[in-house]
């Protein structure tokens, strides 16, 4: 049984359940904005689903990301330069 667990994921495989995960995300802000959640949750648990939302779009966009592309954390992130 243990051998048809692959060890590692494709890069394609890993690429469609990061997206999957990023509209899991955008579903949730979607119901926030909206004020639609108030027929499905209590705030806490809109709360706890959201964070853990985010918390998996996080997870596989490090997955997805090629071994040698450096991580780029948003204090690192180039910072805007105001036009003149």
């Amino acid at each position: 049984m243990p051998e048809q667990i692959p060890r590692r994921m494709s890069a394609e495989i890993t690429r469609k359940w990061r997206e999957l995960a990023e509209q899991r995300r955008a579903h949730f802000i979607e119901l926030y904005d909206s004020g639609r959640w108030r027929h499905y949750y209590t705030e806490e648990q809109l709360l706890a689903r959201t964070r853990e939302a985010i918390r998996l779009a996080e997870t596989w966009e490090r997955l997805s990301k090629a071994p040698d592309e450096p991580e780029v954390v948003a204090a690192d992130a180039p910072k805007a330069v105001p036009a003149e």
